[in-house]
């Protein structure tokens, strides 16, 4: 059973066939600030990164005889977890979304490419807005804003899931706090199979990162929207995108700005620092929602392979509970897993309305 994974990042396309839960081929497919620059919005990409994953395919001799195509989830509307069938509802839906990430495409592109493949499947599991949130966590101190998160759902639940199998037990009977490190840093309280707490990663809340504003000074942000200085669109990238160390080191390259402060950039190291410092402050509050009873802290993600970061965010968080560092993202495998699943029967597809 063939299965074409397609797992679109701000900077990248990933994409992998399986064969049942065998990978027989792994691409990331990367892309330039200039070639993405003559794109207005995110989905303006679609047929371009759509046309570099045929290409690849082709390149290769894959055949198109996909019993499924899953692709990551987009920024619609909150859903609960699990697998669910793209159908012209959610497709509409990701184009309509106010919240912009590239991993929209993956969702039409998924799609698309299944539609022309005889008894071909398509599918998404887990999208970034999977809400499963408690009562506390939803209210904001303003009525007119109520909490949302946008979090990196389909990596951490895979990795609390490995975790869990390492150590012979059930991620239903654990309580982890698990910390996404990448473009965007996102933070989640994992109470017994349920993330009831999660920062919204995309734009706006928790610690800055790579290109990521996080949290900033309300009452600053709303003088800067009526400056006049800036228009709507250049403020939303300055929360998401040209924000973070992106915004002030002018690179959102971890390893470019690693080797500044190795060659004794002194405002670098500052300012990797304060991230750590803040991204350190968000995974300890977390312990609040478990009363301080936390199993473990799991870190993960790209930025979880710089042995700069993780060492200095150890010495800070290592109080609170055992902490184990997963290196990259299981979410390759998690979406091919996921529709494998669901075509093997031993999992349900929910319907997306």
């Amino acid at each position: 059973m063939y299965i074409l994974v397609i797992n679109p990042g701000s900077t990248s396309t990933k994409m992998a066939v399986y064969d049942d839960h065998k990978p027989m081929l792994l691409r990331s497919i990367q892309h330039t600030v200039e070639e993405l620059a003559r794109f207005d919005e995110v989905t303006d990409q679609y047929d371009f990164r759509k046309q570099l994953v045929i290409d690849e395919l082709k390149r290769m001799g894959c055949e198109f005889n996909f019993a499924a195509v899953v692709g990551r989830g987009g920024l619609y509307k909150p859903v609960e977890g699990g697998v669910y069938e793209i159908n012209e509802k959610m497709v509409d839906d990701t184009k309509r979304a106010i919240h912009k990430h590239a991993c929209d495409l993956g969702c039409i592109i998924a799609y698309e490419i299944a539609k022309d493949i005889p008894g071909c499947r398509s599918f998404i599991a887990d999208p970034g807005v999977v809400d499963e949130l408690n009562d506390y966590a939803r209210i904001s101190g303003s009525p007119l804003m109520p909490r949302i998160c946008i979090w990196h759902a389909l990596n951490q639940r895979a990795i609390a899931r490995r975790y869990a199998n390492e150590i012979g037990r059930r991620y239903e009977d654990l309580n982890l706090i698990i910390c996404h490190l990448g473009g965007g840093i996102s933070i989640a309280a994992h109470e017994k199979g349920r993330a009831v707490d999660a920062n919204n990663a995309l734009d706006g809340e928790g610690p800055f990162s790579p290109e990521r504003a996080g949290s900033l000074p309300a009452a600053d942000l709303i003088r800067l929207c009526f400056s006049g200085k800036y228009t709507e669109s250049q403020l939303l990238k300055r929360i998401a995108g040209n924000a973070g160390l992106m915004a002030h080191l002018g690179t959102n390259d971890m390893r470019e700005i690693e080797s500044r402060i190795h060659q004794g950039d002194k405002h670098a190291e500052l300012l990797v620092d304060a991230m750590i410092y803040h991204t350190a402050k968000n995974i300890v509050a977390e312990a609040a929602v478990f009363c301080g009873k936390v199993d473990a802290i799991l870190l993960t993600g790209g930025m979880a392979r710089s042995e700069y970061v993780i060492s200095r965010l150890r010495k800070r968080i290592d109080f609170l509970a055992p902490t184990h560092c997963y290196p990259g993202e299981d979410e390759m495998e998690a979406l091919a897993l996921n529709a494998l699943a669901v075509m093997q029967g031993t999992r349900q597809a929910k319907l997306y309305e």
